[in-house]
């Protein structure tokens, strides 16, 4: 347990956590906020992290009710005591429709009917082959076939990326899924995927959309990376001189620099949780084809369900975007660890690979030539697939079968909503908690439609300097560390929020998750922050008082 004696140490303890991740920042806030060792949530309110306190129950009611039947199939396929058989495909969509007609009161039933449907008529399936490959798939008898991801699943799940990251109007053409283990792992698989095909090199120039989330900014530094970085830094302010977490064309220039290899981005951003307006994306394209037209995207577009309209890069720019999705944060399921990397059939990685210099496509043919007669053919998705396996263990590949049912059971039941009824509900928690917390800090909530309201990243700098003046506000840099704030929180109120500095914002940002808390906490928090600010006013005009 983490103790703070006096003011020394505590600047002391402050300026040595300034450097870590806010992810490793947070256990030591924890540590501060359980002093009675309480982790109940009425003891601690910890907003740092981002996990949802909510989850999608119908497509997890729909999941267990199918692996009862998968079940029941191999069960009928052979049985002896704990033993069961492999589930035949002949005949399984109609033994499937009737033993949902005959458990119309299970949990899930109507999304299950609704599946067979959508299947069948809508996506034009075999009944059998879509009714098979789902209840082979949850009950995990087989290794995934094919490796980057089950045949039908990957046209549900490429609807259901059409719907949202492309708002239902996708470019020509078609996107190749590879599912994966949530969002982070797409990450490990992409940067050295990059580096193993020769698309990047050590010291090669790379740019990072900050803010952004910890590990973009980390994973570059590393020893088998030591990219050059270059920020694109999120500048634009309104005419009160607050965020709008944008990006002014000026920043965004320094992509016409051919040198600039990869651009990385998450949209909507973290930790402001704000999507990238539709101008600067417009400048971005004219960028990439005036200036840039090999500069590979990589874009991260977990919160896109959270903002109406929400278009991605991997639409607008589908021959240079790299597209990362991740399932964890919509339907409450960090658990599963569910993601999906989509890659346009016609991209500028495999345009890239044949451009090499001979003596790497050689190199790279014998990486590769164990698991294919024509190595030097094999597309950059597929390059993916096999590097997640170190190559040799390819054969192994691939997202086990259960986690990818799963996946296809919460894209279609979004895909089954017309209505948009639970992507209302979560955005309506989201802006509720937000609007409180902007109560608590007394502030008013400006109407931005790239808001995703996910997260909510306030500077305190110019909070304080709008409330105190600049005086204050030079007192406050000068006295304090970033981090004294959050300290302060955690100790003295039991509130856990991250530094946005950690972000590559502003130093002394913070960011809170606007979906892991009730409601009640969020006003709470703004209250609080309102408060500990104020004693910092008090010891300032304390001061000042004595020097007059």
């Amino acid at each position: 347990m983490i103790t703070i004696n006096n003011d020394q140490t505590r600047r002391e303890l402050e300026i040595e956590y300034e450097n870590l991740s806010p992810f490793e920042l947070k256990n030591k806030l924890i540590a501060l906020a359980d002093k009675h060792h309480d982790t109940s949530l009425w003891a601690m309110l910890n907003a740092g992290r981002g996990n949802p306190n909510w989850i999608a129950a119908t497509p997890r009611e729909a999941f267990f009710s199918l692996g009862h039947f998968a079940i029941e199939e191999t069960r009928n396929t052979w049985k002896d005591k704990d033993l069961a058989g492999m589930p035949h495909k002949e005949g399984i969509a109609l033994r499937f429709k009737n033993y949902l007609k005959k458990h119309p009161e299970a949990p899930g039933v109507k999304l299950l009917e609704n599946v067979l449907t959508y299947g069948t008529q809508t996506m034009g399936f075999e009944p059998d082959p879509w009714i098979h490959e789902l209840v082979d798939g949850i009950v995990g008898d087989n290794y995934p076939v094919p490796d980057r991801m089950l045949r039908h699943l990957e046209q549900v799940v490429h609807n259901y990326l059409i719907q949202e990251m492309c708002d239902g109007t996708p470019p020509a053409g078609r996107y190749d899924l590879f599912a994966v283990e949530g969002g982070t792992a797409a990450m490990c698989y992409i940067f050295d995927s990059l580096i193993a095909n020769k698309l990047l090199s050590k010291g090669d120039k790379i740019a990072l959309m900050v803010p952004t989330f910890t590990p973009y900014l980390e994973i570059p530094h590393l020893s088998r990376y030591q990219f050059e970085v270059i920020k694109i830094n999120a500048t634009e302010m309104d005419e009160e001189g607050n965020h709008l977490w944008q990006y002014p064309n000026s920043e965004l220039d320094q992509l016409k620099d051919p040198h600039v290899k990869a651009l990385f981005t998450v949209n909507p951003s973290n930790p402001p949780s704000v999507a990238l307006k539709t101008e600067s994306k417009d400048y971005l394209t004219e960028i990439v084809r005036l200036h840039n037209p090999n500069l590979m995207i990589i874009t991260d577009d977990v919160y896109g369900t959270f903002v109406n309209g929400f278009r991605s890069l991997m639409a607008d720019l589908p021959f240079n975007t790299l597209g990362v999705y991740s399932f964890s944060k919509y339907f409450g399921a960090t658990g599963w660890r569910l993601g999906v990397i989509a890659l346009h059939q016609d991209n500028v990685y495999d345009h890239l690979l044949h451009e090499l210099p001979h003596t790497k496509i050689e190199e790279l043919a014998e990486r590769y030539e164990s698991v294919s007669l024509y190595p030097s053919k094999i597309r950059f998705i597929d390059r993916m697939v096999a590097d997640s396996r170190q190559v040799a263990l390819n054969h192994t590949a691939g997202l086990s079968t259960p986690q990818q049912v799963q996946m296809g059971l919460f894209a279609l039941f979004c895909l089954l909503d017309h209505e948009n009824r639970y992507k209302k509900l979560t955005q309506e928690i989201c802006r509720r908690r937000q609007k409180l917390l902007f109560e608590g800090f007394d502030r008013s909530l400006p109407d931005d439609p790239y808001n995703a309201a996910y997260y909510s990243q306030i500077d305190l700098a110019i909070w304080a300097k709008q409330n105190y003046g600049d005086e204050f506000v030079k007192y406050l840099q000068t006295i304090y560390e970033p981090t004294d704030i959050l300290f302060r929180l955690a100790e003295e109120s039991s509130i856990v929020l991250l530094n946005g500095g950690g972000f590559g914002g502003p130093e002394w940002s913070i960011r809170t998750s606007l979906a892991n808390l009730n409601d009640e906490a969020y006003c709470e928090i703004g209250t609080t922050v309102k408060k500990t600010f104020e004693k910092y006013a008090s010891a300032w005009r304390g001061q000042k008082d004595k020097k007059s």
